[in-house]
């Protein structure tokens, strides 16, 4: 086996790896062991600004100066614009080679617009034209599952985030369907589209911990770091049933099964660069045909019984699209998302007014 598990897995398998973020330096290193697209958010973003402060302040000082009447915030989506440009071309020749189905660079909307579909979709149009390799993301909120048929309409390759369970998975590939149908009826190209929805596993952990805490549900807590993992093997299990166009994406990792137990599907897996090089140490033989093994009965059938927010999460049907936006891992990550905007407005602030006392 090739010293990289990532390399080994690039050679014998379907599946691939994308880095979660848009820093460059990190996406240089990452290419030699064979990533092939990258993900940002403005978590993400704001924290790629931060590591090269000395350059992005110099970048903000530029922009205020040429653009007198920009407000901090828009000086700030200016920056990630202009990170996630930089970034894109990193995947050019990637994007070229296969046709558009990877070689993308993910940039995410404002998640302050998750309750407008209209305003969504115009974002991501918008963004997509940042770059040829862009793919943009899209919270799978109640209000913008129409966001992802329009967008896709429109010829956008989307990434859709803020997900967690089966049932958003598979509103999300329905609507790109429908969008990707609207195209073909009018003989519009689809031939460069890659359409990707995004599980985050690490999150689904996490709410399955918080849920289980509050309702005083005694349960092992290894097994509780199975619960992304079940989800996104049943959610890769449904959509090979039928055969949707989209393909899922694994994120927000908190251990190594959230790579390594779901490999083999033509599927993408995003980890931090930070798990990349433990991975890259750690010696592991990937099974890379692990996304197809059904979760053991002593692992899933506790969480099914005990755990009612997981059965939401698992089960295909286990939240109507009416309540995505109030599921409470949904409000949890865009409550983060959301501070991050405001966090990316102060450190821009920091820069075009700084503080006289310090």
């Amino acid at each position: 086996m090739s010293d990289s598990p990532f390399i080994y897995m690039k050679e014998h398998s379907k599946t691939v790896l994308w880095n979660d973020s848009a820093d460059p330096k990190e996406i240089k290193d990452a290419l030699t062991w064979g990533i092939v697209g990258a993900t940002c958010n403005p978590v993400i973003a704001l924290t790629a600004l931060k590591a090269d402060k000395e350059y992005w302040v110099t970048r903000i000082k530029e922009f205020a100066k040429a653009n007198p009447q920009a407000t901090d915030d828009q000086i700030g989506w200016a920056m990630v614009k202009e990170l996630s440009s930089n970034a894109a071309k990193l995947f050019e020749p990637e994007f070229e080679k296969q046709n558009g189905r990877n070689g993308r660079l993910s940039i995410q909307t404002d998640p302050r617009n998750f309750r407008d579909a209209k305003l969504l979709a115009s974002q991501a149009v918008e963004f997509s034209k940042i770059a040829k390799n862009m793919i943009v993301k899209i919270p799978v909120t109640s209000e913008a599952i129409a966001a992802f048929e329009e967008a896709t309409y429109q010829g956008v390759s989307i990434n859709a985030t803020v997900s967690f369970s089966v049932a958003q998975t598979v509103a999300v590939a329905e609507a790109v369907e429908r969008g990707l149908k609207r195209r073909e009826a009018e003989g519009l190209d689809i031939s460069q589209m890659g359409p990707v929805c995004t599980i985050m596993v690490g999150r689904v952990d996490d709410w399955v911990k918080v849920s289980a805490e509050k309702a005083g549900a005694v349960i092992d807590p290894g097994i509780m770091e199975w619960a992304g993992v079940a989800v996104f093997r049943n959610a890769h299990k449904v959509y090979e049933q039928r055969g949707y166009r989209t393909r899922l994406l694994s994120a927000a990792f908190r251990n190594h099964m959230h790579w390594s137990g779901i490999l083999g599907g033509d599927s993408v897996i995003s980890p931090p660069y930070s798990w990349q090089l433990k991975i890259n140490k750690s010696g592991i033989i990937p099974n890379l045909n692990s996304v197809e093994e059904p979760i053991e009965n002593r692992i899933l059938e506790p969480m099914l019984e005990k755990l009612p927010e997981f059965r939401k999460m698992y089960d295909v049907d286990g939240l109507k699209a009416e309540e995505f936006t109030n599921f409470g891992a949904t409000q949890r990550t865009l409550r983060g998302f959301l501070q991050s905007v405001n966090d990316l407005e102060s450190f821009v602030r920091d820069v075009t007014v700084p503080n006289p006392d310090k």
